[in-house]
C-alpha cells in the first residue's frame, strides 16, 4: 500500500478501535486500551488539563487515582521528562503512562506533591491542539517550588479530548522561564 493510502486508512479507523483493543502483555508492553474517562474530565482542553494536574496532586500518604490518569491518555501515549544530566548534557526519558505510574507513583504518595498551572498558551487546528502549560510544583516534605513547562499534545476524536503526549522540562538557573510563558501578573509577585 502506498504511504499516503496507508496513512488515510489508519486515520479513517474510528477512535474506539484504540480503546477496545488488547491490554498490554510482556511482548507488547504499550497499553492499547484505556479506562473509561469521566466525561467532565475530557470534554474540553481546560477540563483535561485540570484533571491532569488534579490527579498527580495530593498530600503525603494519599493514593492517586491512576486509572483516572490512564483515562486521559490515548493508548500508546508517551510521558517524556526532559532535563540536564549531571555532566551538563540534556536527556529525555520516554515513558508509557504505566511506566510513569510505576516510577513516580510511590514517590508522590511518600513525599506528597502538588502541581498547579500558572499560565497557558494553546494553539489549535481542528482536532489537534498543542498546549504549553507553565506549572509550579511543591513537595510536601519541603523544598523550594519547582517550575517548568508541560508541553501537551492533544487530539479530539469527535467525542472527547485525548492526551497524545506530554513532555516537560523544569526551569533551571541556566534556563529560566521566559516572560511569555509566565502569568501576566508575574512581575508583581
Amino acid at each position: 500500500m502506498r504511504p499516503a493510502l496507508l496513512l488515510a486508512a489508519l486515520l479513517s479507523l474510528p477512535a474506539t478501535t484504540y480503546a477496545q483493543s488488547a491490554p498490554p502483555t510482556p511482548d507488547h508492553p504499550v497499553a492499547t486500551s484505556a479506562p473509561a474517562a469521566a466525561e467532565a474530565d475530557v470534554e474540553s482542553i481546560d477540563a483535561i488539563l485540570g484533571a491532569l494536574y488534579a490527579v498527580i496532586s495530593g498530600p503525603v500518604g494519599q493514593a492517586r487515582d491512576w486509572n483516572r490518569l490512564r483515562s486521559l491518555f490515548i493508548p500508546g501515549a508517551r510521558m517524556m521528562p526532559i532535563g540536564e544530566r549531571a555532566d551538563g548534557s540534556v536527556g529525555i526519558r520516554l515513558l508509557a503512562v504505566n511506566d510513569y505510574v510505576a516510577l513516580s507513583g510511590p514517590l508522590l504518595v511518600e513525599r506528597g506533591f502538588r502541581e498547579r498551572e500558572l499560565a497557558r498558551r494553546t494553539e489549535r487546528f481542528g482536532h489537534l491542539a498543542q498546549v504549553f502549560s507553565t506549572y509550579e510544583g511543591t513537595v510536601a516534605a519541603g523544598g523550594a517550588p519547582i517550575r517548568g513547562i508541560n508541553s501537551v499534545q492533544l487530539m479530539h476524536d469527535g467525542r472527547r479530548w485525548w492526551i497524545v503526549s506530554l513532555a516537560w522540562a523544569p526551569e533551571t538557573a541556566s534556563q529560566p522561564l521566559p516572560q511569555a510563558y509566565l502569568p501576566a501578573d508575574a512581575a508583581t509577585r
